[in-house]
């Protein structure tokens, strides 16, 4: 984050990194183009349309009173630049990902908080919180249902028997993943949300082991979903 917005929050360190999404950088490393980005959404959020990019209010930010005062017009300019940014590389990226092979596939990877009642509550109920949550809530599902499928068992099956691993029901994907399927036909962007077992959200201790196999089990869908995007790209 800037210094000059890190001066200007309210909330510690501590609180801020519990709503970011630690460890997730090293999930799809085996995945030939890696996107990682280094900021926090505290300063600009990639996830949310521009104007609500760079949050405001409590409102904006799970009910935390993000700033000591509110952000001037240039720094609220400056985050925006930042997103700006962002999303003229990834149309750099995927342009030239169409232009050699007619299409592609984006897994995009979060993680999500399920003890919210505090480190020693009991974590939020199973049944709306899913190990791993698929969002494809703004994918052409009858176009791409062979590679949201077959993505689904494939990681299910490396996750092992008793991960549980479901489509939208946390969530169905931000503002990142509609932004691609409009603006690519021939792209699928899958929103992978995955609960944070694989480390203490409270203290922001990560568990190598967990996330490495995470990451195994990632790549091990990729041979998959190579073979999926060439069956669909060719109907």
């Amino acid at each position: 984050m800037r210094r000059d917005l890190h001066a200007l929050m309210s909330i510690s360190d501590a609180d801020r990194t519990r709503e970011e999404d630690p460890g997730t950088a090293t999930f799809g490393r085996a995945a030939p183009n890696q996107v990682a980005v280094a900021r926090s959404r505290f300063e600009v959020d990639l996830n949310r349309p521009q104007e609500r990019a760079v949050y405001r209010d409590a409102e904006d930010a799970w009910g935390l009173t993000v700033w000591r005062a509110p952000l001037s017009q240039r720094a609220i300019e400056s985050s925006r630049a930042l997103y700006d940014a962002f999303y003229a590389e990834m149309t750099r990226l995927l342009d030239d990902l169409v232009a050699r092979y007619g299409g592609f596939i984006v897994l995009d990877l979060h993680s999500y908080n399920h003890r919210r009642g505090g480190p020693l509550a009991a974590p939020d109920d199973s049944a709306a919180n899913p190990d791993v949550n698929i969002g494809t809530g703004s994918a052409d599902r009858r176009r791409w249902s062979l590679v949201i499928d077959g993505f689904i068992a494939d990681l299910s099956i490396a996750l092992g028997t008793r991960a549980d691993v479901r489509e939208n029901v946390k969530f169905r994907g931000g503002h990142f993943a509609r932004w691609v399927h409009e603006s690519y036909p021939s792209g699928l962007c899958i929103a992978v949300e995955f609960k944070k077992t694989y480390m203490d959200e409270w203290s922001g201790d990560v568990d190598p082991a967990a996330v490495e196999a995470i990451a195994a089990a990632i790549a091990s869908t990729l041979p998959g979903l190579e073979r999926a995007l060439a069956t669909v790209l060719a109907r």
